[in-house]
């Protein structure tokens, strides 16, 4: 199988870049990407079963691996949610899927958005992770418009191994991610 992309990009540009940006002494110091979670919360499911299994299908379609069901912790009166209740579904991609993924989402996706000016530089945790939200799945050349049931969002949650902010953003900037100037 051939290596992702994105890796071999990682591998020859950025972590040399990293190196001299940060003044590491060894490469294995340069942060890397740990995993990627892809979250699609879905209240209305409550109601209508058959919009969670759209969405399960359409996130597999986009990732290429089945979608674990994400349950309502406890029980909410105002939404009309009880305890264990199907809410939403998501995806935890590591290794090549994750590299595949993220490839797809930089340089097909995130272009496909309607007037988009960039992702905020604001989203990024203490911890180096960066999260950002998608109002729509059919920016993903994978879903058929004629068959979405409903346009929904989604949550992206990378998750890098650098110890702070900076070295999160660099890492990402380096990788080809959009961000706002």
């Amino acid at each position: 199988m051939e290596k992702p992309r994105l890796l071999t990009r990682y591998r020859e540009e950025v972590v040399p870049e990293l190196m001299k940006l940060f003044n590491y002494k060894n490469r294995l110091e340069a942060p890397r990407l740990k995993k990627v979670v892809i979250n699609i919360g879905l209240g209305e499911a409550t109601q209508d079963i058959k919009l969670l299994e759209a969405a399960q299908f359409e996130l597999a379609a986009i990732t290429g691996q089945r979608p674990v069901v994400t349950r309502a912790k406890k029980a909410i009166a105002n939404f009309k949610i009880r305890k264990n209740m199907p809410v939403g579904c998501k995806v935890t991609l590591r290794r090549v899927m994750m590299y595949e993924f993220l490839d797809k989402l930089i340089s097909i996706a995130i272009p496909r958005i309607r007037d988009f000016r960039g992702l905020s530089t604001d989203s990024f945790d203490d911890k180096g992770g960066y999260s950002f939200g998608l109002n729509e799945q059919l920016i993903f050349p994978e879903i058929d418009v004629d068959k979405v049931m409903k346009i929904h969002g989604m949550d992206i949650t990378i998750v890098t191994s650098a110890p702070a902010k900076k070295e999160a953003f660099e890492l990402l900037r380096l990788l080809g991610m959009p961000f706002r100037r």
